[in-house]
């Protein structure tokens, strides 16, 4: 089996690993070589996006979700990731959108919360660069984390979390 060597971001720390299989799905390379598990396998065919990280294809640039279940680690060296591990609010707190699914309740299992977390940050950060009006913010949050599955069936609770604070962060919505 080919192997590469890895040159990636994880988190904000730059990672190398020597002789990484190129087929390796990233989640196994998250979970068993670096030790996040915090990024779910559910499915395993890309489905359900528990398996939801962010991924930087250049630094600074919006992020984009991709699933790492899915996902060679090959595809993403050279680039930045950030796993729900790397989320991170000030002094250690939880941030707006973690506070916000404690809040509403929006989990009861909570398996499917990591890539329901990652795919809010990913839409977040890009409506820091291009706000939405005020009258279609449902929409983008339909579109942003309409595809992820909840078996508990928390897609209502969800929903008002995320809304909730994207309405009250400066910058992320316009009025017209």
């Amino acid at each position: 089996m080919p192997a590469i060597d890895i040159d990636i971001t994880v988190n904000q720390q730059r990672l190398q690993v020597k002789d990484v299989p190129d087929d390796l799905p990233l989640i196994d390379f998250l979970g068993e070589d670096l030790g996040l598990t915090g990024t779910k396998l559910c499915c395993g065919i890309g489905v359900c996006r528990a398996c939801t990280v962010l991924l930087h294809r250049v630094p600074g640039a919006a992020p984009v979700p991709i699933l790492a279940c899915s996902t060679p680690v090959s595809q993403v060296n050279g680039m930045q990731l950030v796993t729900v591990e790397g989320l991170e609010g000030k002094d250690g707190s939880p941030t707006a959108m973690q506070q916000a699914f404690l809040d509403e309740f929006a989990f009861q299992c909570g398996y499917c919360t990591p890539g329901f977390l990652m795919a809010a940050e990913c839409m977040m950060q890009r409506l820091k660069i291009a706000p939405v009006p005020r009258a279609r913010v449902d929409e983008t949050i339909r579109a942003s984390c309409g595809e992820h599955i909840c078996r508990c069936t928390g897609y209502v609770r969800y929903s008002q979390a995320i809304r909730k604070v994207v309405l009250s962060t400066k910058g992320l919505v316009r009025e017209a």
